[in-house]
Protein backbone atom coordinates (compact mmCIF):
# COMPACT_ATOMS: atom_id res chain seq x y z
CA UNK A 1 0.00 0.00 0.00
CA UNK A 2 1.66 3.37 -1.14
CA UNK A 3 1.98 6.16 1.44
CA UNK A 4 0.71 9.47 0.88
CA UNK A 5 3.26 11.99 -0.11
CA UNK A 6 3.84 15.05 2.69
CA UNK A 7 2.47 17.89 1.54
CA UNK A 8 2.31 21.51 2.95
CA UNK A 9 -0.76 22.02 4.98
CA UNK A 10 -3.93 23.11 3.11
CA UNK A 11 -5.13 25.77 5.48
CA UNK A 12 -4.34 29.43 5.29
CA UNK A 13 -3.60 29.77 8.74
CA UNK A 14 -0.40 26.92 9.09
CA UNK A 15 0.10 28.39 5.70
CA UNK A 16 0.93 31.49 6.97
CA UNK A 17 2.57 29.94 10.10
CA UNK A 18 4.52 27.79 8.21
CA UNK A 19 5.83 30.96 6.40
CA UNK A 20 6.20 33.14 8.72
CA UNK A 21 8.70 30.18 10.62
CA UNK A 22 10.88 29.74 7.37
CA UNK A 23 11.58 33.55 6.81
CA UNK A 24 12.38 33.53 10.73
CA UNK A 25 14.59 30.72 9.98
CA UNK A 26 16.30 32.28 6.79
CA UNK A 27 16.72 35.77 8.25
CA UNK A 28 18.51 33.49 11.40
CA UNK A 29 20.89 31.74 9.18
CA UNK A 30 22.26 34.78 7.14
CA UNK A 31 22.63 36.91 9.71
CA UNK A 32 25.10 33.68 11.16
CA UNK A 33 27.11 33.77 8.16
CA UNK A 34 26.92 37.20 7.97
CA UNK A 35 28.58 37.31 11.40
CA UNK A 36 31.21 35.01 10.71
CA UNK A 37 31.83 36.50 7.21
CA UNK A 38 32.59 40.04 8.64
CA UNK A 39 34.34 38.67 11.65
CA UNK A 40 36.99 36.65 9.35
CA UNK A 41 36.83 38.41 6.09
CA UNK A 42 36.54 42.21 7.52
CA UNK A 43 34.26 42.52 5.20
CA UNK A 44 30.49 42.83 4.64
CA UNK A 45 28.49 39.85 3.30
CA UNK A 46 27.49 40.56 -0.56
CA UNK A 47 23.24 39.71 -0.46
CA UNK A 48 23.71 37.16 -2.71
CA UNK A 49 25.49 34.79 -0.80
CA UNK A 50 23.10 35.58 2.08
CA UNK A 51 20.01 34.82 -0.09
CA UNK A 52 21.81 31.65 -1.12
CA UNK A 53 22.15 30.80 2.97
CA UNK A 54 19.04 31.72 3.71
CA UNK A 55 17.22 30.14 0.99
CA UNK A 56 19.13 26.64 1.78
CA UNK A 57 18.01 26.74 5.18
CA UNK A 58 14.58 26.99 3.67
CA UNK A 59 15.08 24.24 1.10
CA UNK A 60 16.28 21.78 3.74
CA UNK A 61 13.37 22.61 6.09
CA UNK A 62 10.90 21.71 3.45
CA UNK A 63 12.66 18.78 2.28
CA UNK A 64 13.20 19.39 -1.27
CA UNK A 65 13.54 15.95 -2.46
CA UNK A 66 10.06 14.92 -0.33
CA UNK A 67 8.82 17.87 -2.56
CA UNK A 68 9.77 16.66 -5.60
CA UNK A 69 9.16 12.89 -5.06
CA UNK A 70 5.37 12.88 -5.75
CA UNK A 71 6.53 13.89 -8.96
CA UNK A 72 7.80 10.56 -10.01
CA UNK A 73 5.01 8.64 -7.87
CA UNK A 74 1.72 7.75 -9.56
CA UNK A 75 -1.82 8.60 -7.35
CA UNK A 76 -0.78 12.38 -6.13
CA UNK A 77 -2.92 14.68 -7.42
CA UNK A 78 -2.64 17.10 -5.19
CA UNK A 79 0.83 17.97 -5.76
CA UNK A 80 -0.03 20.14 -8.69
CA UNK A 81 -2.39 22.27 -6.99
CA UNK A 82 -1.90 25.64 -7.06
CA UNK A 83 -2.13 26.41 -3.35
CA UNK A 84 0.98 23.99 -2.95
CA UNK A 85 2.91 25.99 -5.56
CA UNK A 86 1.82 29.48 -4.08
CA UNK A 87 3.13 28.50 -0.77
CA UNK A 88 6.10 27.35 -1.94
CA UNK A 89 7.01 30.30 -3.93
CA UNK A 90 5.90 32.79 -1.33
CA UNK A 91 8.37 30.58 1.57
CA UNK A 92 11.05 31.46 -1.04
CA UNK A 93 10.37 35.45 -1.80
CA UNK A 94 9.52 35.95 1.95
CA UNK A 95 13.22 33.89 2.73
CA UNK A 96 15.24 35.67 0.68
CA UNK A 97 13.72 38.98 1.62
CA UNK A 98 14.55 37.93 5.15
CA UNK A 99 18.43 36.71 4.16
CA UNK A 100 19.25 40.03 3.61
CA UNK A 101 17.59 41.50 6.75
CA UNK A 102 19.22 39.07 8.59
CA UNK A 103 22.62 39.64 7.08
CA UNK A 104 22.95 43.32 7.75
CA UNK A 105 21.92 42.85 11.25
CA UNK A 106 24.51 39.98 11.53
CA UNK A 107 27.46 42.16 9.80
CA UNK A 108 25.94 45.03 12.38
CA UNK A 109 26.53 43.19 15.46
CA UNK A 110 29.82 41.54 14.67
CA UNK A 111 30.96 45.40 13.85
CA UNK A 112 29.51 46.51 17.11
CA UNK A 113 30.94 43.95 19.38
CA UNK A 114 34.21 44.74 18.16
CA UNK A 115 34.18 48.09 19.05
CA UNK A 116 33.06 47.75 22.34
CA UNK A 117 35.40 44.74 23.00
CA UNK A 118 37.90 46.53 21.56
CA UNK A 119 39.25 43.15 19.44
CA UNK A 120 41.73 43.88 17.15
CA UNK A 121 40.45 40.87 14.59
CA UNK A 122 38.73 43.85 12.76
CA UNK A 123 39.98 47.17 11.73
CA UNK A 124 38.90 49.76 14.25
CA UNK A 125 38.11 52.47 11.48
CA UNK A 126 35.94 50.10 9.54
CA UNK A 127 33.65 49.54 12.85
CA UNK A 128 33.99 53.02 13.81
CA UNK A 129 31.70 55.87 12.42
CA UNK A 130 32.05 59.75 12.60
CA UNK A 131 31.23 60.75 15.77
CA UNK A 132 30.47 64.10 14.01
CA UNK A 133 27.01 66.05 15.55
CA UNK A 134 24.35 66.91 13.14
CA UNK A 135 23.29 65.67 10.18
CA UNK A 136 26.19 66.24 7.58
CA UNK A 137 29.91 65.92 8.88
CA UNK A 138 32.33 69.07 8.23
CA UNK A 139 36.11 68.45 7.57
CA UNK A 140 37.70 71.50 8.27
CA UNK A 141 41.10 71.92 7.01
CA UNK A 142 44.00 72.90 9.51
CA UNK A 143 45.77 76.58 8.94
CA UNK A 144 48.73 75.33 8.71
CA UNK A 145 49.88 72.83 5.99
CA UNK A 146 53.24 70.73 5.83
CA UNK A 147 54.74 69.24 2.76
CA UNK A 148 55.76 65.82 2.53
CA UNK A 149 59.58 64.96 2.57
CA UNK A 150 60.71 63.46 -0.96
CA UNK A 151 57.82 65.11 -3.29
CA UNK A 152 58.43 68.49 -4.11
CA UNK A 153 56.66 71.12 -2.64
CA UNK A 154 52.71 72.06 -3.52
CA UNK A 155 52.64 76.07 -4.20
CA UNK A 156 52.06 78.62 -1.93
CA UNK A 157 49.10 80.03 -3.25
CA UNK A 158 47.29 76.59 -2.84
CA UNK A 159 48.12 76.00 0.89
CA UNK A 160 46.74 79.49 1.23
CA UNK A 161 43.70 78.51 -0.66
CA UNK A 162 43.22 75.25 1.74
CA UNK A 163 44.44 76.23 4.73
CA UNK A 164 40.92 76.48 7.24
CA UNK A 165 38.48 75.54 4.34
CA UNK A 166 35.89 73.46 4.55
CA UNK A 167 34.40 70.33 3.06
CA UNK A 168 30.85 68.96 3.70
CA UNK A 169 30.52 65.26 3.31
CA UNK A 170 26.90 63.11 4.35
CA UNK A 171 27.16 61.80 8.23
CA UNK A 172 27.20 57.58 8.69
CA UNK A 173 30.20 57.36 7.19
CA UNK A 174 33.54 55.10 8.45
CA UNK A 175 36.57 57.18 9.71
CA UNK A 176 38.21 55.22 6.85
CA UNK A 177 35.38 56.50 3.84
CA UNK A 178 35.95 59.98 5.20
CA UNK A 179 40.03 60.08 4.96
CA UNK A 180 39.34 58.65 1.18
CA UNK A 181 36.78 61.21 0.40
CA UNK A 182 39.17 64.17 1.92
CA UNK A 183 41.67 62.90 -0.31
CA UNK A 184 39.92 62.52 -3.11
CA UNK A 185 38.93 66.05 -3.06
CA UNK A 186 42.13 67.29 -2.62
CA UNK A 187 43.35 65.21 -5.44
CA UNK A 188 40.88 65.76 -7.82
CA UNK A 189 39.54 69.24 -7.32
CA UNK A 190 43.10 70.90 -6.31
CA UNK A 191 45.45 69.02 -8.42
CA UNK A 192 47.52 67.91 -5.41
CA UNK A 193 49.38 64.65 -6.27
CA UNK A 194 49.86 63.39 -2.94
CA UNK A 195 48.32 63.65 0.61
CA UNK A 196 49.30 62.66 3.91
CA UNK A 197 46.52 63.08 6.47
CA UNK A 198 45.48 61.99 10.25
CA UNK A 199 42.18 62.34 11.03
CA UNK A 200 40.88 61.89 14.53
CA UNK A 201 37.26 59.97 14.97
CA UNK A 202 35.18 63.34 15.15
CA UNK A 203 36.53 64.04 12.31
CA UNK A 204 38.89 67.00 13.10
CA UNK A 205 42.64 66.91 10.74
CA UNK A 206 45.20 66.11 13.14
CA UNK A 207 48.25 66.23 10.56
CA UNK A 208 47.67 67.12 6.70
CA UNK A 209 51.07 67.27 4.26
CA UNK A 210 50.80 67.68 0.33
CA UNK A 211 53.33 66.45 -1.74
CA UNK A 212 52.57 68.06 -5.84
CA UNK A 213 52.20 65.89 -8.62
CA UNK A 214 55.01 64.67 -11.04
CA UNK A 215 54.72 66.62 -13.79
CA UNK A 216 57.21 67.01 -17.15
CA UNK A 217 60.31 65.24 -17.59
CA UNK A 218 62.82 66.26 -14.76
CA UNK A 219 61.68 64.62 -12.03
CA UNK A 220 61.60 60.93 -13.99
CA UNK A 221 65.40 61.47 -14.62
CA UNK A 222 67.73 59.38 -12.91
CA UNK A 223 70.45 61.35 -10.66
CA UNK A 224 73.44 62.22 -13.39
CA UNK A 225 71.46 62.49 -16.47
CA UNK A 226 69.84 64.76 -18.59
CA UNK A 227 67.65 65.77 -21.07
CA UNK A 228 68.47 66.53 -25.17
CA UNK A 229 66.94 67.20 -28.26
CA UNK A 230 68.67 66.69 -30.81
CA UNK A 231 67.71 66.06 -34.92
CA UNK A 232 68.21 62.89 -35.43
CA UNK A 233 65.90 60.19 -37.63
CA UNK A 234 65.26 57.01 -34.99
CA UNK A 235 64.58 53.72 -36.92
CA UNK A 236 61.02 52.73 -37.56
CA UNK A 237 59.37 51.88 -34.60
CA UNK A 238 61.20 53.10 -32.00
CA UNK A 239 59.93 55.19 -29.31
CA UNK A 240 60.48 56.08 -25.45
CA UNK A 241 62.59 53.16 -23.71
CA UNK A 242 64.72 51.93 -26.59
CA UNK A 243 68.40 52.62 -26.21
CA UNK A 244 70.07 53.51 -29.03
CA UNK A 245 73.34 54.49 -30.19
CA UNK A 246 74.20 58.31 -31.46
CA UNK A 247 76.25 58.55 -35.18
CA UNK A 248 77.36 61.59 -36.11
CA UNK A 249 78.92 62.12 -39.67
CA UNK A 250 82.33 63.30 -40.40
CA UNK A 251 85.16 63.63 -43.13
CA UNK A 252 86.74 60.28 -42.29
CA UNK A 253 82.67 58.40 -42.06
CA UNK A 254 81.22 58.47 -38.83
CA UNK A 255 81.92 58.59 -34.85
CA UNK A 256 79.87 57.39 -32.12
CA UNK A 257 78.96 60.20 -29.71
CA UNK A 258 77.09 58.23 -27.47
CA UNK A 259 74.35 56.25 -26.12
CA UNK A 260 71.45 57.09 -24.60
CA UNK A 261 67.51 56.57 -23.83
CA UNK A 262 64.71 57.79 -26.05
CA UNK A 263 62.25 59.72 -23.94
CA UNK A 264 59.99 61.00 -26.73
CA UNK A 265 59.96 61.57 -30.92
CA UNK A 266 58.24 63.94 -32.59
CA UNK A 267 58.88 64.14 -36.19
CA UNK A 268 62.86 64.65 -36.56
CA UNK A 269 63.32 65.85 -32.90
CA UNK A 270 64.22 63.38 -30.84
CA UNK A 271 64.46 63.84 -26.73
CA UNK A 272 67.26 61.44 -25.45
CA UNK A 273 68.47 61.15 -21.70
CA UNK A 274 71.91 60.92 -21.75
CA UNK A 275 74.73 61.31 -18.90
CA UNK A 276 75.33 64.50 -17.70
CA UNK A 277 78.95 64.52 -18.77
CA UNK A 278 77.97 63.84 -22.64
CA UNK A 279 75.27 66.69 -23.70
CA UNK A 280 77.83 68.98 -24.59
CA UNK A 281 78.58 66.96 -27.08
CA UNK A 282 75.89 68.01 -29.32
CA UNK A 283 75.73 70.10 -32.27
CA UNK A 284 72.14 72.03 -33.05
CA UNK A 285 73.08 72.24 -36.68
CA UNK A 286 73.92 68.77 -36.65
CA UNK A 287 71.80 66.26 -37.90
CA UNK A 288 72.76 62.32 -36.26
CA UNK A 289 72.17 58.84 -36.67
CA UNK A 290 70.70 56.91 -34.17
CA UNK A 291 71.94 53.02 -33.87
CA UNK A 292 68.91 51.02 -31.64
CA UNK A 293 70.66 49.05 -29.20
CA UNK A 294 69.62 45.62 -27.48
CA UNK A 295 67.38 45.96 -24.65
CA UNK A 296 69.27 45.81 -21.79
CA UNK A 297 68.12 45.73 -17.99
CA UNK A 298 68.91 49.13 -16.16
CA UNK A 299 67.61 48.12 -12.55
CA UNK A 300 68.55 51.16 -11.07
CA UNK A 301 67.30 53.79 -13.65
CA UNK A 302 63.80 51.60 -13.52
CA UNK A 303 63.47 51.66 -10.18
CA UNK A 304 64.23 55.46 -9.62
CA UNK A 305 62.02 56.70 -12.42
CA UNK A 306 59.08 53.91 -11.07
CA UNK A 307 59.76 55.15 -7.34
CA UNK A 308 59.34 59.39 -8.38
CA UNK A 309 55.73 58.61 -9.98
CA UNK A 310 54.74 56.07 -7.37
CA UNK A 311 52.86 57.32 -4.41
CA UNK A 312 55.45 55.42 -2.23
CA UNK A 313 58.49 57.06 -1.47
CA UNK A 314 62.23 56.22 0.04
CA UNK A 315 62.70 56.98 3.80
CA UNK A 316 65.19 56.14 6.06
CA UNK A 317 64.43 55.88 9.96
CA UNK A 318 67.47 55.53 12.54
CA UNK A 319 66.74 52.97 15.36
CA UNK A 320 68.02 54.62 18.18
CA UNK A 321 68.56 53.13 21.48
CA UNK A 322 65.63 51.84 23.68
CA UNK A 323 63.27 52.46 20.80
CA UNK A 324 60.36 50.51 20.00
CA UNK A 325 62.09 49.22 16.71
CA UNK A 326 64.87 47.45 18.90
CA UNK A 327 65.21 43.90 18.51
CA UNK A 328 62.14 43.71 15.99
CA UNK A 329 62.32 41.57 13.06
CA UNK A 330 62.36 43.33 9.26
CA UNK A 331 59.35 41.14 8.42
CA UNK A 332 57.33 43.08 11.36
CA UNK A 333 57.48 46.20 9.34
CA UNK A 334 54.96 47.92 6.99
CA UNK A 335 56.75 48.51 4.36
CA UNK A 336 59.24 47.56 1.99
CA UNK A 337 62.93 47.23 3.61
CA UNK A 338 65.60 47.29 0.31
CA UNK A 339 68.23 48.12 2.65
CA UNK A 340 69.54 48.05 6.44
CA UNK A 341 73.29 50.52 6.86
CA UNK A 342 75.00 49.22 10.31
CA UNK A 343 76.68 51.19 12.54
CA UNK A 344 80.03 50.45 11.13
CA UNK A 345 78.70 51.33 7.66
CA UNK A 346 78.37 48.00 6.24
CA UNK A 347 75.34 48.37 4.26
CA UNK A 348 72.73 44.40 4.02
CA UNK A 349 70.73 45.49 0.57
CA UNK A 350 67.73 43.13 0.69
CA UNK A 351 67.89 42.08 4.61
CA UNK A 352 65.99 38.43 5.33
CA UNK A 353 62.63 38.83 7.32
CA UNK A 354 63.93 37.67 10.21
CA UNK A 355 67.03 39.71 10.87
CA UNK A 356 66.59 41.74 13.71
CA UNK A 357 67.33 45.44 14.21
CA UNK A 358 69.85 46.78 16.55
CA UNK A 359 70.20 50.37 17.63
CA UNK A 360 72.43 52.39 15.25
CA UNK A 361 71.20 50.44 12.19
CA UNK A 362 69.66 52.42 9.36
CA UNK A 363 66.33 51.23 7.47
CA UNK A 364 65.71 52.30 4.06
CA UNK A 365 62.20 51.51 3.64
CA UNK A 366 59.73 52.06 0.47
CA UNK A 367 56.22 53.03 1.73
CA UNK A 368 53.74 55.80 1.89
CA UNK A 369 54.46 58.97 4.01
CA UNK A 370 51.88 57.90 6.88
CA UNK A 371 53.67 54.66 7.52
CA UNK A 372 57.03 56.21 7.27
CA UNK A 373 56.07 58.45 10.05
CA UNK A 374 54.93 55.87 11.83
CA UNK A 375 58.19 54.32 11.55
CA UNK A 376 60.50 57.48 12.07
CA UNK A 377 58.47 57.83 15.64
CA UNK A 378 59.64 54.08 16.60
CA UNK A 379 62.80 54.21 15.65
CA UNK A 380 62.94 57.40 18.28
CA UNK A 381 64.05 57.16 21.65
CA UNK A 382 61.22 56.65 23.90
CA UNK A 383 62.12 59.93 26.27
CA UNK A 384 62.24 61.60 23.25
CA UNK A 385 58.24 61.20 22.00
CA UNK A 386 56.01 63.28 23.88
CA UNK A 387 52.60 61.62 25.49
CA UNK A 388 50.58 62.80 22.92
CA UNK A 389 52.93 60.97 20.10
CA UNK A 390 53.33 57.87 21.98
CA UNK A 391 49.45 56.92 22.19
CA UNK A 392 49.46 58.27 18.85
CA UNK A 393 52.03 55.51 17.58
CA UNK A 394 50.01 52.86 19.69
CA UNK A 395 46.66 53.89 17.86
CA UNK A 396 48.08 53.68 14.81
CA UNK A 397 49.96 49.97 15.55
CA UNK A 398 47.10 49.14 17.08
CA UNK A 399 45.23 49.46 13.37
CA UNK A 400 48.37 48.42 11.16
CA UNK A 401 47.86 44.89 13.03
CA UNK A 402 44.41 44.70 12.97
CA UNK A 403 44.74 45.40 9.16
Amino acid sequence: MTQPAQTLPQNPEAALVQIVGLAILSGTVAGAVAFVHRWYARERIPNGVAILAGAGAVGISLGTWQTLQPFFTAGNPDVLTLSTATRNVASFVVAGVTAVIGARIGDRLTTNMAALSGATQLDDNVSRIVGAVGRMVTVTLPETIDDIDGYDAVPDETKETLAGSSFVFPRGITVTELKERVIARLEDDHGIGHVDIDLASDGTVEYLALGSRVAGLGPLLVPGTVAVAIRADPAFSAGAGDFVAVWRRTDDGSERVTTGEIRGVAEDVVTLAVDADDATKFDLEVGYRLETLPRHTRPEREFVTRLKSADERLGVATVEPGSDLVGLPVGSLDATVVAVRLADGTVETLPIRSRLLTAGDDVYVVAQPTVLRRIERSGATKSNVTEPERAKMKAEDGQNSAQ
